[in-house]
């Protein structure tokens, strides 16, 4: 009777096992060997940016206060209505005020009869100092008066000026025409202009032409002049791209928490009335642009392959300090070193290289789903 012990049967199954692993192997690498994901270098265009944030704001805008105080008696504009100069936007209840004049052109006629008794009696003095029948102190006294009443009644006309605007100033008129922007009044609200000027209206000039206000920071307001194109969106309308030109780029820094910013205006047509003040751009400075150059991925400019062999020498080749692309040559990656101009971001120009438009530029390696099988279970035994 064959006896078989354990030991015979261990080493067995270990030849079959290292035979199966070594056939895994060799079967995956004869079937299927790594795959590259290329993109073809191609002539376009290629737009250098600065990326930003900005407001979009009318060009003109007036904020409609009032000068005296009172409670809103009548409304005649609302939100997004056009105005005239000089149309009236609101009223305020104008009971106190005119008394106020009442009692101020009161005071002027008592200040008119009492410089015309004032007079009448001067001359009487000076027919009396003619005669000698008082002293010349006397008389003076009464000049005195005379021009004391004169300067009381320069007063009462001041005061009466004075409320007479306050009066008309209780009628808000519009100093511009426009748009109504906001309203920050109803009617019955009391408005105090005691001690600051109350905004009851904002007016925009003209919607027409827009203003973005643009925060830059420090590192990328060197590349700015003044007529440069910007590209930007508005969350609104994230498929439509609007133009604008830079008309200001102010010298006033803002810093905050050690982060300096620089704010930027540039002008934007709006003639259809698209934008909206308040709405936020999403911008790009046109920095430079090129057109019709020879053009690679920034993928591609990014690979570096796990197999580093050249496939012309077979030699591991160290990494040099220029970019360098992958061209895939045959079934291998052949590096190539390229000189590079401006990108946007995601195309970079090609400047020099031994490349071509059509060649094919390594992106990614993909590795054989065989061979990764097969590693699996060579790492597993």
């Amino acid at each position: 009777m064959l006896t078989v012990s354990l030991k015979q049967v261990a080493i067995a199954s270990g030849i079959l096992i290292a035979g199966y692993v070594y056939w895994s192997g060799s079967g995956a690498k004869e079937s299927g060997e790594s795959q590259y994901k290329t993109r073809t270098l191609e002539r376009g265009d290629i737009v250098q940016t600065i990326s930003a944030n900005g407001t979009l704001t009318p060009v003109v805008l007036v904020n409609v206060g009032t000068q005296v105080s009172g409670t809103v008696a009548k409304l005649h504009a609302d939100f997004n209505d056009q105005v005239q100069t000089g149309q009236i936007l609101a009223e305020l209840d104008p009971a106190l005020l005119r008394a106020q004049l009442q009692q101020s052109k009161a005071n002027l006629l008592n200040a008119q009869v009492t410089l015309k008794i004032a007079q009448s009696k001067l001359r009487r003095n000076q027919l009396l100092k003619e005669k000698d029948f008082i002293s010349l102190d006397a008389l003076q006294v009464v000049e005195q008066e005379v021009e004391a009443a004169r300067a009381q009644l320069a007063i009462s006309k001041a005061q009466v000026e004075r409320d007479q605007a306050n009066l008309d100033y209780s009628v808000i008129r519009s100093p511009i025409s426009g748009v109504v922007i906001a309203r920050d009044i109803d009617i019955g609200q009391t408005v105090a202009a005691n001690f600051q000027t109350p905004i009851l209206f904002q007016i925009a000039k003209d919607l027409q032409q827009m203003q973005v206000n643009i925060s830059v920071a420090e590192a990328d307001i060197g590349q700015l002049q003044i007529n440069q194109l910007i590209n930007f969106t508005v969350d609104a309308f994230p498929s439509r791209k609007f133009v604008g030109t830079v008309k200001q780029i102010r010298l006033n820094p803002t810093i905050q928490e050690n982060v300096v910013t620089y704010n930027v205006v540039a002008m934007v047509d709006n003639a259809d009335g698209t934008l909206l003040p308040g709405m936020t751009a999403n911008i790009g400075f046109v920095v430079m642009q090129k057109t019709d150059v020879l053009r690679v991925s920034n993928a591609a400019l990014r690979f570096q392959p796990k197999d580093t062999e050249s496939a012309e020498t077979g030699k591991k080749e160290k990494p040099s300090s220029q970019p360098t692309l992958y061209v895939l040559s045959g079934d291998r990656p052949r590096p190539v070193q390229v000189g590079t101009g401006i990108t946007d971001g995601n195309y970079t120009e090609i400047l020099s290289g031994e490349v071509q438009a059509g060649d094919r530029a390594v992106i990614s390696e993909v590795v054989n789903k065989k061979e990764a099988e097969s590693k699996f279970k060579l790492r597993v035994f």
